[in-house]
This record gives C-alpha cells, structure tokens and sequence, in this order.
C-alpha cells in the first residue's frame, strides 16, 4: 500500500547563528559521569536512574564554610533534611561538620537514628505533635517555636518532663524584596515576635535562645539577606537592651537558589545565580548595620538546596518519538515528574548521553504517565533521537527524592559515586513487592 503522506517540517537552520543569549552552542553529549560511562552505569542499575557526585557535594559545602569562615567567627551549618534526607546524603553532609535541620519528628528521628547528637538538630516546622516535643526535649534538640498553640504544648511538655529546655522562636519578616512568608513563625513587623518572647518570659517554663528566620525559597537576590540578617539582628538587640533577654543564635534559615532554571527566567540560572559568597556578603553587612561594631551571636544557615541540586543528574531512555500538531517534535522517556517534580518548576537542562546527528528542532520531553501533565521539558531545541537512545537530566538533587510520588510507575535506584569511581546505592528501586508489602486485604475481601 502507499505510504501515507506526512507533511515535510521546515526548520530555519543558520551556522553561527546568535540568540538573546549569544552564539547558539553544538548540543554535547554527556557520555560519563564522574569519569564513569553512563552506558555501564545505566547496565549495572537500570533506567531511570538518579546519580549523585559525593565530590561535589563536598566541594559545594566546602565552599560556603570556607566563604563564611572569611567573615563570621562563629557559625554553624546546619543540612536541610527535607531537601534530600537519603541516609547516604546527610551522611556526606555530617561527616563535612554540618548539624541537621529537620521540619518533622520523622526528619528528627531519622536524624537521631543517623547517630546526630540532638543538641546538633534544629527542628523547625508548624507542625509538632506532643510526642515529638518530649523526645526534642529529652534529646537536647533545639526546637524553634512556630506560633503560641505550640507554645502552649511546649510549656506543658516541659513542666510535665520538670525541665527548662532551651527554644528558639520563628520570625517572619513582611518588609523584603521578597515574597513574604509570614505563614511561618511569628511577625515581627506587626509586634507578634515581640509579644511572643514576652509570652516565654511570663511562662517561666523555656528558655529562649535563638532566632530563626526564613525568608523563603530560591531567592536571587542576596541584598534580601542583609535586609533580614539586619532586621533581625536590630531585633536580638532590643530583646537584650529592653527585656534582658540575650540570644547566643541568629539563625537565617536557607533559600540560596541553585544554577537550575525557573520557566519564567528569562537568563539561563548558570548566568544570574548568584554565588554562595555574594549571599554570605550581604549577611555580613546586615550584622555590621544591626551590631555596630559588637559581636554578633552565632550565626546558622541552613542550606539546602544551594548544596545538592548541581550535585545530581537523572538518566533516562528515550522510549519513542511523535510529531506534535504544532510542528514540534514529542520525545517520550521512561521518566516522568512523578520522580521530577521539579520540572514543574525549572526548565532542566537535558544532554544526550550518546552522540547524536541531525538538525536539532524544537522538542518537548513528555514522561510515560498516562497524564498529560507529565511534560519533563516543554521546548528545547534538540536533534533527533531514536528509541532506546538516553538523556541526562541536570540539577535535579534538591527535592526530587523526597517529593517524588509512586504513580503509575515505581521509583528507580538512587546511586551515588565516589571521587574515587566506587559507586553503590543510595536507595533500592522498588517493585510491585515493595507497594503490596504496605497492603491489606480486609477479611471479607479475601474469600
């Protein structure tokens, strides 16, 4: 039979030619991770597949101590659980020194469970239940206080364990360059912080020792942090000169952003995110402004995302290829934003793992849900691939890990490579027993 006619897709093709970003660059494969060949690395655990640099997860907190020491007598860095709490990753993490910040008794008992000393953990978070204030409290871990309910429940926990532990309170700042995150913690503009650490005060039953504040998440801006590390540096001195209360830990939370993309970026996140020394900068100015001179008390970060992103990429295998009624070419992959959620917010950067020829032309990456919110990338030019071809997915180890969702498929195997080529898992792919291991099957089902 004849073929049937599909209509030929025009696409402008000029050597040299320039964008808004400059000289278009020659797609490059990425062939090996690590000085490790993907092929054999996909072979060995299959696909998809997370894979993580200890190197540069190393190098990446290395580099902010080193920026912070530069400016900063006293400070800590403290790993945030919730942006990657694989045992393996927090692991790399304490053994460079850092304490663990956790948002919820499951993050604190892992924590604890990974042999961190509880005077080590920061646990922030609105949500504290009872027990898990008892075992913050008996372990020495720092509770930050996010609102007076909670208050409330502490000072009962406390009078009941017959201790005074020490406790921090969380301070939103509305006044920044920033989106205001004042669902968190207690106002400061408004009075509601000042007023909270007189409610401490005439309870009698904790003892308040540090401030916390998070201004929010993937914040470009790093005058936004001299903003805060100011307001609320003029804060601990009014506590002190006011109410004689002197805290010994201004703790600024996390936020740095990372080199990926957001969509409505118009620069690529490698030109416009700013280092790890121009945010540890602006803190300093911020301390200079509020302490005049005087020595500041500790300060804590709480880095997350900053740390880990760039240190992960995903592999994934091209399963088919469509035509679009747009005229764009559909590559489908064996990964979907059910383990990349954070495709949804970045325009990741995606290589091919193998040589590739032909004229790269616009291309959306769909995952293989059968949802048509599973879009991996919505346009990126691109040259053809062929089934059972691979991509590299870029900056993809904040958050996926601990967001990702078992939907429709299962999740794959987490590795991490050493700097000295070893490699091993971080976390085992699951199958159809790992889910039916969580299943019951009421009694009047089963005959």
């Amino acid at each position: 039979m004849k073929p049937r006619y599909e209509r030929p897709v025009i696409v402008r093709h000029v050597p040299g030619a320039t964008s808004k970003f400059g000289v278009l660059s020659a797609t490059r494969p990425m062939k090996a991770f690590e000085g490790l060949p993907i092929a054999d690395l996909v072979g060995r655990y299959g696909s998809p597949l997370f894979l993580f640099s200890e190197k540069v997860l190393r190098e990446r907190i290395r580099e902010l101590r080193d920026q912070l020491a530069r400016r900063f007598a006293d400070f800590t860095l403290a790993w945030s659980y919730k942006t990657n709490y694989l045992d393996g990753i927090c692991r790399v993490f304490h053994q460079e020194g850092a304490w663990a910040e956790v948002v919820s008794g499951m993050e604190m008992r892992k924590a604890l469970r990974l042999g961190v000393p509880g005077r080590q953990i920061l646990f922030n978070g609105p949500y504290k239940t009872e027990a898990d204030l008892e075992q913050a409290f008996r372990s020495g871990v720092r509770v930050h206080i996010d609102h007076l309910d909670e208050l409330a429940l502490a000072e009962r926990v406390a009078d009941r364990l017959g201790i005074v532990p020490e406790v921090g309170i969380r301070v939103s700042i509305s006044e920044l360059p920033v989106p205001s995150w004042d669902r968190f913690g207690f106002n400061l503009e408004s009075g509601r912080a000042l007023e909270a650490v007189r409610r401490i005060l005439r309870g009698g039953r904790l003892d308040l020792r540090a401030l916390h504040c998070h201004i929010g998440t993937f914040i470009q801006d790093p005058d936004a942090y001299r903003l805060a590390a100011k307001a609320i540096g003029l804060f601990s001195v009014v506590l002190d000169q006011e109410l004689g209360v002197r805290v010994d830990t201004i703790d600024l939370g996390g936020g740095f952003a990372s080199h990926n993309t957001l969509h409505a970026q118009y620069l690529p996140g490698d030109e416009v995110t700013p280092s790890v020394g121009q945010y540890v900068e602006r803190i300093a100015a911020g301390f200079e402004e509020a302490f005049d001179g005087a020595e500041p008390p500790r300060l804590v970060l709480e880095t997350g995302r900053a740390l880990v992103d760039d240190a992960a990429v995903l592999v994934s295998t091209v399963v088919g290829n469509k035509r679009m009624r747009d005229g764009r070419r559909a590559v489908i992959i064996d990964a979907g934003v059910n383990i990349l959620p954070t495709a949804w917010w970045y325009r990741h950067d995606v290589q091919p793992a193998q040589d590739v020829y032909g004229t790269p032309e616009p291309t959306v990456f769909f995952g293989p849900l059968c949802m048509n919110i599973d879009v991996v990338r919505e346009r990126i030019m691109f040259p053809p691939l062929r089934a059972g071809d691979r991509v590299v997915i870029g900056h993809v180890g904040a958050y996926n890990v601990t967001q990702w969702m078992q939907f429709i498929t299962t999740r794959p195997n987490v590795v991490m490579v050493s700097p000295r080529g070893e490699h091993g898992l971080l976390r085992r792919a699951e199958d159809l027993e790992t889910l039916l291991a969580q299943e019951e099957m009421p009694a009047w089902l089963a005959s």
